[in-house]
């Protein structure tokens, strides 16, 4: 018996804004998000340069917004992460969001900012994998995010050190704070943690994702960015996962995220219980290839060998920053200028590359 949905839809840059909404109704969203509520938009930025394939797109943000207000979801709000190396407020501008927020009149708050929320301490009601473990001092949660419906907005792409990366991941920047690193030795029981917290803690729980450009290679920054045009959505974010790492030419029931939350109820990672709306996905395999970089190699070095016995030292106590500079260099001021300013010149050569050059709120297509 089928216990998920997945909608799948091809799209053109001519038809997208129309097309995000219609996905969003093949999967039923207003079945699984309460309209009494406060909604948040969790976009995913995980470059704040612009790299196709790293970010949410502004036509996914944008088509998830009037799709909602369509529908009588007027209460949105944005809520932006920070990073040890990633800029919220540059990845906001170099992506095209502020545009979209001052159209539609969407408050973003910054969870990392006093002013806008406050971290408690929250006590799952669910058995915990790893994170109990890991702030022994009590696991701390915006307090925002209580009670109100939240929508993710990740892309299709690969990862480091989960293989995929998707709704599931998209919650890590938003429910954990500047100390989440100290989870990637286990990350994966982490992401199960953080779903079990989020169906607690939320009324309703809906992605959309983009794989109009996906990212094959060492994600979620440094990738090969390959037009796809294609976008996803489903109230079960075990499932979308499943869905996006199988048509990436990935067994879900292999990554150990989606097989631990498929095996714990909080969601549907076998395909056989999948049910996929619109597109007959059966025969898509991407081929995709997660591969390494100078940043992961470090990562595997200090996460995963038997070196991880100076974690403690090396990323909880300032040393830390060492690590955050280098990433910074690396990405920004070596990987980007020498490899990944060609990409994104080459894709800006694109539909998809073109429309983003010169997307405007409310209009689809491209223009001249």
């Amino acid at each position: 018996m089928l216990r998920a949905k997945v909608a799948v839809l091809k799209t053109t840059p001519e038809t997208v804004l129309e097309d995000v909404p219609r996905l969003m109704e093949m999967a039923d969203f207003t079945t699984h998000l309460n309209p009494a509520v406060t909604t948040i938009l969790k976009d995913n930025i995980s470059w704040h340069l612009m790299f196709p394939g790293a970010n949410t797109t502004p036509w996914q943000l944008e088509g998830v917004i009037a799709g909602l207000k369509r529908s009588g979801y007027n209460d949105l709000a944005c809520v932006q992460n920070e990073t040890v190396v990633t800029d919220a407020y540059r990845g906001e501008m170099l992506n095209k969001y502020r545009p979209i927020f001052d159209h539609y009149q969407i408050p973003v708050l910054y969870n990392f900012i006093k002013e806008d929320m406050k971290w408690e301490i929250y006590q799952p009601r669910a058995k915990m994998e790893v994170l109990d473990k890991i702030f022994p001092g009590g696991i701390r949660i915006p307090n925002f995010f209580y009670g109100k419906n939240i929508v993710h907005l990740p892309t299709v792409k690969t990862h480091i050190y989960t293989t995929m990366t998707g709704a599931m991941k998209n919650a890590f920047g938003g429910l954990l704070n500047t100390r989440r690193h100290y989870t990637h030795s286990v990350i994966h029981e982490t992401l199960v943690d953080l779903l079990a917290i989020q169906k607690e803690i939320h009324p309703g729980i809906f992605t959309v994702m983009d794989g109009t450009t996906a990212g094959s290679g060492p994600g979620p920054r440094t990738m090969i960015p390959h037009e796809k045009n294609i976008i996803l959505a489903s109230s079960d974010s075990t499932a979308i996962d499943a869905v996006s790492a199988k048509i990436m030419g990935f067994d879900p029931l292999s990554i150990k995220f989606i097989r631990l939350a498929h095996e714990k109820g909080l969601g549907v990672g076998d395909m056989r219980e999948i049910e996929i709306a619109g597109e007959d996905i059966a025969g898509w395999n991407w081929h995709f290839q997660v591969g390494d970089n100078l940043a992961s190699i470090g990562g595997d070095l200090f996460w995963f060998s038997p070196l991880k016995v100076f974690q403690k030292f090396l990323f909880h106590t300032p040393v830390v920053y060492l690590f955050v500079y280098a990433s910074a260099i690396y990405h920004d001021l070596v990987w980007y200028p020498s490899k990944g300013k060609k990409q994104v010149d080459a894709w800006l050569q694109t539909t998809w590359g073109k429309y983003f050059d010169s997307y405007q709120p409310g209009k689809a297509g491209i223009r001249n």
